[in-house]
């Protein structure tokens, strides 16, 4: 494995997961609970991020065969959802509710917040591109940093700011959009070399 595909599919599913756009969320859950209760609801988030992450990338691929979808048409749709996840992350949309038991509210945070549709895309690309062990590995990394930033969020909100840590995580949204622009640029692309001359001599008898 290469050292360096490693350390960029690491700070690429970092980035996509987004810990700092949690941070607030997990708080207001976590408000007024002990620092035991905290450490034990960011070592589940982790957790059920981890097994919807690691699953998806074994099961994308079946999927997409089940459902008669190309790894092109899959890395568009990819892209318009990392543009969709960035919107919300600059300009604050909510596309989820909390809701349900206090005690159950960690599932928030592992998904749809860290382990959602762009990162399970991501984790689809990254694996027919890299291959499955670099990007096992790399997001092993990923959620080690991601369950360091949540176990540590009192303190960082603390020192920090909830100011700076929203800077922050516009910056990272905008890496984002840009990264699903590329997904969209490039399935079209691919899409067009390897099927666009079977889609014109489908067409042209037609017109």
């Amino acid at each position: 494995m290469d050292v360096a595909t490693i350390i960029t599919l690491s700070v690429s599913l970092f980035f996509i997961l987004d810990p700092f756009a949690s941070l607030p969320v997990f708080l207001s859950i976590t408000k007024g609970l002990d620092d035991k209760v905290i450490k034990s609801y960011a070592n589940k988030s982790i957790l059920v991020a981890a097994i919807l992450l690691f699953v998806f990338m074994f099961v994308g691929p079946n999927l997409m065969d089940i459902f008669g979808t190309t790894m092109e048409s899959f890395r568009v749709a990819g892209g318009l959802i990392l543009i969709l996840m960035s919107m919300e992350i600059i300009f604050g949309l909510n596309m989820y509710k909390l809701g349900g038991e206090k005690g159950a509210a960690w599932i928030i945070i592992a998904t749809p917040i860290l382990t959602g549709p762009g990162v399970i895309t991501a984790s689809v690309i990254f694996s027919n591109e890299y291959g499955i062990l670099p990007v096992i590995v790399a997001g092993i990394i990923a959620l080690t940093f991601v369950w360091m930033v949540l176990r540590g969020a009192p303190i960082i909100m603390k020192y920090v700011g909830e100011h700076t840590i929203n800077i922050l995580s516009k910056i990272i949204g905008l890496l984002i959009a840009a990264m699903g622009v590329e997904y969209v640029f490039r399935g079209t692309l691919e899409w067009i070399q390897n099927y666009g001359s079977e889609a014109l001599s489908t067409i042209i008898p037609l017109l």
